[in-house]
């Protein structure tokens, strides 16, 4: 029995919010949203579909923010599904001036075969953008 159905959100630990929003707003088209929830210090979110990443400055204080043991940037490797051709992913992500590192190549993915293109994010994270074969 699984305890978890889904993921609802994932922080990043980021160098520089206004950089890394840009980034994913401009080059995975994520929808940016800021907001100040009841509990703690504002924030910048990045959504995308169902689910979000929140984007934490890694001098932000622990207590303001509660996170991992570690508020370490750039140690992520972060997979994204599309619906796109990977042609059409590479040829935006080289109109973006955002180098493919490896890629299109076959993988493995939580529901079997998958193909996946490689590119880091602005504090170097490892971005896997990947589509399964259609039914």
């Amino acid at each position: 029995m699984s305890i978890v159905t889904t993921l609802d959100h994932l922080v990043l630990n980021v160098r520089d919010v206004e950089v890394s929003a840009a980034w994913y707003a401009q080059v995975l088209g994520m929808t940016r949203h800021d907001f100040r929830p009841a509990y703690g210090v504002a924030r910048t979110s990045m959504k995308f579909g169902t689910m979000m990443l929140n984007l934490r400055p890694v001098d932000m204080d622990k207590v303001a923010w509660f996170t991992g043991a570690e508020a370490v940037a750039g140690s992520e490797d972060l997979c994204f599904l599309t619906d796109l051709s990977l042609d059409g992913v590479c040829r935006h992500l080289a109109d973006c001036g955002v180098p493919v590192e490896v890629g299109p190549v076959a993988r493995r993915g939580a529901r079997g075969e998958m193909t996946s293109v490689y590119c880091r994010d602005p504090d170097g994270n490892l971005v896997e953008v990947a589509s399964y074969p259609k039914p």
